[in-house]
C-alpha cells in the first residue's frame, strides 16, 4: 500500500524540497514502518524525527490524519491504505 508524507518547509531541503512524499509499505504497516521506510531513503530526516531509540523526537508532532500518534500507539499506530502521515515540528521562541 501507498502512504503519502507530508514534509514541513523546515525539514524539506532535507528531501530535495519534496513537499511530499509517497512511501510504499506492506498492508497493516505501523506509523514506525512508514517512518523506517523514509528514513532508509532520508537518513538525515529520520534522525530528525526519532531519537536513538526509535522513539517520535518530543518537539516533533506525527499526524495520521487528524490524529497526533502521541494521542494512540505512538510507532504502533496504524497507517490504512492512501492515509496522510503529516509530520509537524513544534515551533517555539523567546
Amino acid at each position: 500500500m501507498v502512504v503519502t508524507v507530508r514534509i514541513p518547509g523546515s525539514l524539506r531541503e532535507l528531501t530535495g524540497g519534496l513537499r511530499s512524499l509517497p512511501v510504499q509499505v506492506p498492508d497493516a504497516a505501523t506509523v514506525g514502518d512508514v517512518l523506517d521506510r523514509l528514513a532508509a531513503h532520508y537518513p538525515e530526516l529520520g534522525r530528525r524525527i526519532r531519537d536513538e531509540q526509535g522513539d517520535i523526537r518530543r518537539h516533533v508532532n506525527v499526524f495520521v490524519g487528524d490524529t497526533n500518534v502521541r494521542d494512540t500507539h505512538h510507532c504502533a499506530t496504524r497507517a490504512a491504505a492512501d492515509s496522510e502521515i503529516i509530520i509537524l515540528p513544534s515551533i517555539s521562541g523567546g
